[in-house]
């Protein structure tokens, strides 16, 4: 996959007066150029989202920092393009590696690279409200299930801004993947960022996104969008996810589909638990009145 020229890997871009992104060498279709690790403060640093575990990111990340301590590797969650580069950065510095909680599921989903890192090893979980700081920055950890059961976001103070990892993305909608992915959950995690204050989101890939508010409502307007398509193509005889998927996603990579079948399920799932669906053998009707 092509990299636009203003995305180079292992190059550290400045975004902020308190944040740098170093991008990480795998682009694919679900994660677009690849997984951004962001560099919180300057000379006393947290890395954000390590990625995966591949020597030329980790040694892309110590040139970034060269002179510099640092002090946290800090996981948004532990799906393996995220998290497996903790160990060996925590190997290279010595800094503490916080976070999201242990979580590795067996997945044979559609996406080889969203498999959950079993060799994640917090020295500390955060949860909702704490906070981690150093030099110049304060991050608060903001808990966001749905994309994950243990997804966390951090909001940077001094921005005004939150480290959204996979819950928003700056490039394409969320993929929530049952049996761990929880569309309910999601919903609700967004409407928890659309009440805080912050107003620009640093996604683990895609650009910065401002107007983060307005950007987090309109995710919200799209599901509820595809839960009315879902209804409609029940409606029509679509009672099977691949078809629905074919109906719904026409437009979209192939490549893509077996990332929005599980979607559409999470969706299904939603609706099932609120009493608007039932399920028979895999295929879905609406529940009768």
């Amino acid at each position: 996959m092509a990299l636009p020229e203003d995305m180079p890997t292992g190059l550290t871009m400045e975004l902020h007066d308190e944040v740098r992104r170093v991008l990480a060498p795998n682009p694919s279709p679900f994660t677009y150029t690849g997984t951004q690790t962001y560099l919180v403060g300057r000379g006393d640093v947290a890395v954000i989202d390590p990625g995966p575990r591949d020597a030329r990111h980790i040694d892309a990340i110590l040139a970034a920092t060269k002179g510099e301590t640092i002090r946290r590797i800090i996981c948004t969650h532990t799906h393996r393009d995220h998290s497996p580069g903790a160990a060996p950065l925590k190997e290279a510095t010595g800094a503490e590696i916080v976070g999201c909680a242990y979580l590795a599921l067996e997945d044979a989903g559609p996406r080889a690279d969203a498999a959950f890192d079993s060799s994640y090893a917090p020295d500390r979980v955060l949860v909702d409200g704490e906070i981690v700081a150093g030099d110049g920055w304060t991050l608060e950890t903001v808990a966001t299930p749905g994309h994950t059961s243990n997804h966390l976001c951090y909001a940077l103070h001094e921005a005004g801004a939150t480290f959204t990892g996979d819950h928003i993305m700056g490039w394409s909608t969320t993929v929530i993947a049952p049996p761990d992915g929880d569309m309910k959950a999601y919903m609700e995690s967004l409407a928890k960022l659309v009440d805080r204050e912050e107003t620009l989101y640093f996604p683990a890939h895609g650009e910065p996104v401002e107007k983060a508010r307005r950007y987090a409502r309109g995710l919200m307007g799209h599901r509820k969008q595809r839960e009315g398509q879902i209804l409609r193509a029940i409606d029509a005889g679509l009672t099977a996810i691949p078809d629905m998927v074919q109906k719904m996603y026409s437009g979209i990579d192939p490549r893509l589909h077996g990332a929005a079948g599980r979607s559409v399920l999470a969706h299904l799932i939603d609706l099932r638990d609120r009493g608007l669906v039932e399920e028979d053998s895999e295929t879905w009707s609406k529940t009768a009145a």
